[in-house]
């Protein structure tokens, strides 16, 4: 059973680290989910916020933040003057995060918050136009950008301060629900009773209960808001995510993260030192219970004594947060994780103690599937400045560690659990396997470990039907072929495209081109509008047809009409798209 529960825990906690960690784009082969409209996106002036932060007679500083699950290209940006005249110098931009694309190859890009400086040669005033280009991790390029800012010549911007905000309540839920896992490892656990008898002295359940057990939540939660209030706000000028570019500070980071896992999995104990420890338990001590002060006063003393026990996942959700530059969204977030932990102790308070699970050598694989998580942390930050091969080798060791702990390769196999933790851990185990020999033949993606998932980047796969595909470049032009296909009766595929989009390229190679879509777009007009050059006509067609920018699939009925139900926005892979052309030739009669 104690494998089957970190079997468990790992599989719910698993794609939400990796998707964050590795950063990497999502497959078109390996379950990029479509997309049906642009509610999953954002438009680009709030996945991009740019501020001007300073602008005095040396120096023009400008902030961007994406937002989470969207990322900036260092090379397109641009800064130029009106009137030109007025020349800047070099602009100093932060190295960016190594990102290594099939078609594009090596790229640096831009997660969270980037501060560019622009040192000032002219007093006089003018307008800057900021350049800028980025995508959201789901498959979706943004095309190229120009935001104007006036600046006068005293160096002060008239341009609106934009707002950010770097929290939703999907995060919120997350940090909950995070708050609640941490709640149940061996230093916090065993807290409930003693603290239950100290602060509520017996009054459990009725008004009274709840009173008092929530006297003693919220200002411990307050506690952790502080402190995510604090890295939001000096995370964002400190600009960590950054700074965090180098390896001199990504492999610190890394090991600092190693070395809490392995206090996760019990080679020695993290604790306060044992003076403050001590004044701390005789300040809890002497605190009156029963009483909403003493509750109070107790809540923040617990979120002091228990940080030794918590400070691993505290550090990496510190860091995620310092990357949003949002000082409240980072308070509401520790919040959120503060209120998860005291969630055990309301059900105590509210007479529902019997529904809590006893402590148990089972909170020890809480805090081993911890641990693992941590490791997996450290193999992401130190994937941003070691090669691609080095790893998938770290990632295949990893894999193959909690193979062995599920009991991959043991013989004597007592309960039905354990024979499913040995199941994903045979999986786990030919995963690693997969690694490792990616590694040695020069692979690098985790998600696609085998030579071979590659091959549109060597050029053995042609394009889809190039030939088939009639490109336009103008709204006229896709006006036309439009009306010309309503006049002969033929349904349309309009797939829109652009040099610049990596998730086009995606779909031209490995989607489009897939056995299982080529037998069904016979019957259909193939139309490419490619929208590379992204002129005010292009955008003017993009908004009309409520596009933020491609990959986009659209069809259109023989009469013309759009059929909006099955439109595709983003990336999206062969088998799921073969879906929908089944279903599209249906409803069109082919």
């Amino acid at each position: 059973m104690r494998r089957l529960f970190f079997m468990l825990f790992l599989l719910l906690a698993s794609p939400a680290f990796a998707a964050g960690l590795l950063d990497n784009r999502p497959s078109a082969t390996l379950g990029a989910a479509s997309l049906a409209n642009n509610a999953d996106f954002l438009p680009v002036h709030e996945a991009f916020k740019l501020n001007l932060v300073q602008a005095d007679a040396q120096t023009i500083k400008l902030r961007f933040v994406a937002t989470d699950g969207y990322y900036l290209y260092r090379h397109r940006f641009q800064f130029r003057t009106e009137p030109a005249d007025i020349t800047l110098g070099t602009p100093n931009i932060p190295k960016g995060e190594a990102k290594h694309d099939e078609f594009f190859g090596d790229v640096e890009v831009y997660h969270g918050v980037l501060d560019i400086e622009l040192p000032r040669k002219d007093p006089r005033a003018f307008t800057l136009l900021v350049g800028y280009q980025g995508c959201a991790d789901k498959g979706l390029c943004y095309p190229p950008e120009t935001a104007r800012l006036s600046i006068d010549g005293e160096g002060v911007a008239n341009t609106p301060a934009t707002r950010e905000h770097g929290w939703n309540w999907k995060s919120l839920l997350l940090f909950f629900l995070a708050g609640v896992g941490l709640t149940f490892t061996p230093c916090v656990l065993p807290m409930l009773p003693i603290l239950s008898g100290v602060v509520l002295r017996g009054q459990v359940g009725g008004v009274r209960g709840l009173a008092l057990s929530l006297a003693y939540v919220l200002p411990m939660a307050a506690s952790f808001a502080v402190l995510g209030a604090l890295m939001g706000l000096f995370g964002a000028s400190l600009n960590l995510q950054a700074r965090l570019q180098s390896a001199w500070v990504l492999v610190p980071f890394a090991l600092f993260f190693v070395v809490f896992a392995l206090a996760m999995f019990g080679l020695f104990e993290l604790r306060l030192p044992q003076a403050l420890s001590n004044r701390l338990n005789n300040v809890a001590n002497h605190t009156r219970g029963g009483s909403l002060l003493g509750a109070a006063v107790l809540g923040v003393l617990s979120s002091l004594l228990v940080s030794p026990c918590v400070s691993a996942p505290l550090a990496g959700a510190l860091l995620y947060i310092s990357a949003s530059g949002d000082a409240l969204g980072g308070a509401l977030k520790l919040f959120a994780l503060g209120l998860g932990m005291g969630a055990p102790l309301l059900l105590v308070a509210t007479g529902g103690a019997a529904w809590l699970p006893k402590s148990g050598p089972w909170m020890n694989t809480v805090k081993n599937a911890i641990g693992v998580l941590l490791l997996g942390l450290a193999i992401g930050l130190l994937s941003r400045v070691l090669p691609g091969p080095a790893t998938l080798l770290l990632v295949g060791f990893l894999a193959a560690g909690v193979a062995l702990f599920l009991g991959a390769l043991e013989f004597v196999v007592k309960t039905t659990a354990q024979r499913l933790a040995q199941l994903v851990g045979l999986a786990l185990l030919v995963y690693a396997l997969a690694c490792w020999y990616g590694a040695l033949t020069g692979q690098g993606d985790p998600l696609r470990p085998l030579p071979g998932a590659s091959l549109a980047a060597s050029g053995s796969l042609p394009a889809a039907n190039a030939d088939t595909w009639q490109t336009i470049t103008t709204p006229d032009a896709l006006d036309a072929a439009l009306a010309q296909a309503q006049a002969t009766g033929q349904p349309v595929l309009l797939d829109w495209y652009a040099d610049w989009c990596i998730s086009c390229k995606v779909i031209e190679h490995e989607v489009l081109n897939a056995p299982q879509v080529q037998t069904q777009l016979a019957g259909f007009k193939l139309l490419r509008f490619d929208i590379t050059e992204s002129n005010a006509e292009q955008r003017k067609l993009l908004d009309r047809y409520q596009l933020f920018g491609p990959p986009a699939l659209l069809f259109f009925a023989a009469n013309g009409s759009e059929i909006t139900a099955d439109r595709v926005i983003g990336e999206i892979n062969a088998g799921e798209f073969a879906q929908i052309l089944t279903r599209v030739r249906g409803k069109v009669g082919l």
